[in-house]
């Protein structure tokens, strides 16, 4: 008889996401149909039927995994670990001739070290295999077939299938990049806050490689986030549907609108930023239509009636503190004197960049992601 799994049992999942993006999630969640959602440290559980599920990962612009449990267990020991990945039969997702890799987060546990604890449940696989075939599947870190997930918390153990197949922030459309480019799911939950809809055109003054302007574009055109992707990890599952999973990707499909010519625009300084804009533009449906120039802020005749987006270049890419202190004070007076009745959205990788802007900000949501711990400050301008 075959094995049951704890999703199938309780429909229950996991999503991940960054801090401070927990309420755009929630929300996302719930528009797809979602239920029983509840915030969990680094992400949100919730429970949907397969259909609801495959939308979820084809369409969330906001998580980064989406999660589906196989075993929950308890975990004192390397030995009990292997012992009870056995208790899985492999083989329900896994075929020779396909690979698999598997993503690690361990905290507060009697088994300290994420990368060892990887390779235990790795040997728990292979050996497995090994023991019923004599032969081993392969592991393929940059592009496996299942994909799975370990997380250990005080000495709690859960191995899941990373439905996405991978991080869901690697949308496919990043051709090029500049130096330190913002992180898709980041970009989208920016886009998000601010709550444009497309009533207004929409800038980005400094638009590096083209993350929010692409992420906006999605958004407004119904481009679902995993558009371009190849690969999908509920496709490993033992009571996948494809007539299901054809059906959602048939119906999102269809639901891709057009752009208005001239809603989202950008501008940045950096010629090789322009032309990684233009190359990651070309990858998406209506992408054509984001126009992009180069000039430097303070070039621009300004703004009226429009929604402003950006991150502002610090440290990394401007490479000093006195530098980027100067910019954001020269910023903040190009907002007051040439953006009378906008909004300006702004993100700062370094929270403390905000007070340099030299404008109150109306409201300040804090959003982590790849290590840096942002701000995003909203600024109405009269």
């Amino acid at each position: 008889m075959a094995q049951t799994y704890l999703y199938q049992k309780t429909n229950h999942y996991f999503g991940q996401l960054a801090s401070g993006s927990e309420k755009c999630g929630m929300a996302e969640l719930r528009e797809f149909g979602a239920k029983s959602i509840k915030p969990g440290y680094l992400g949100v559980y919730f429970c949907a039927n397969q259909r609801t599920l495959c939308e979820i990962v084809y369409r969330s612009r906001i998580f980064s995994r989406i999660l589906a449990p196989l075993i929950v267990f308890d975990c004192h020991s390397e030995k009990y670990l292997y012992k009870t990945a056995q208790n899985i039969d492999w083989a329900d997702f896994l075929t020779l001739t396909k690979t698999f890799a598997i993503t690690v987060n361990v905290a507060d546990s009697n088994i300290r070290n994420s990368k060892y604890a990887g390779q235990i449940l790795k040997d728990s696989i292979v050996d497995q295999f090994r023991e019923k075939t004599g032969e081993r599947p392969s592991v393929d870190t940059r592009n496996p077939d299942l994909l799975l997930n370990l997380y250990i918390h005080k000495n709690k153990a859960r191995i899941s299938v990373d439905l996405g197949g991978g991080s869901l922030h690697k949308r496919g459309y990043r051709i090029e990049s500049v130096e330190a480019p913002m992180q898709e799911t980041l970009a989208a939950a920016i886009v998000r806050l601010s709550g444009w809809k497309g009533e207004r055109p929409l800038h980005d003054p400094f638009c590096g490689s083209g993350t929010l302007l692409c992420e906006a574009l999605m958004a407004q055109c119904n481009i679902p986030a995993a558009y371009l992707r190849h690969k999908f990890g509920f496709l490993r599952l033992p009571d996948f549907d494809a007539a299901v999973w054809n059906q959602v990707k048939t119906k999102a499909n269809a639901a891709i609108g057009e752009l208005d010519e001239g809603l989202i625009k950008g501008s940045d300084i950096d010629a090789g930023a322009l032309k990684a804009v233009r190359a990651n533009r070309a990858a998406l449906p209506e992408g054509g239509k984001i126009k992009v120039r180069r000039a430097d802020f303070q070039s621009l005749e300004g703004f009226e009636n429009t929604t402003i987006i950006t991150n502002p270049p610090y440290g990394i890419r401007l490479g000093d503190t006195e530098g980027t202190t100067a910019l954001l004070k020269e910023f903040g007076d190009f907002l007051k004197q040439k953006c009378t009745g906008c909004s300006a959205f702004v993100y700062y990788g370094d929270a403390a960049l905000a007070k340099k802007l030299g404008l109150k900000p109306g409201w300040k949501q804090p959003l982590r992601s790849g290590g840096l711990d942002g701000i995003l400050c909203k600024y109405e301008l009269y």
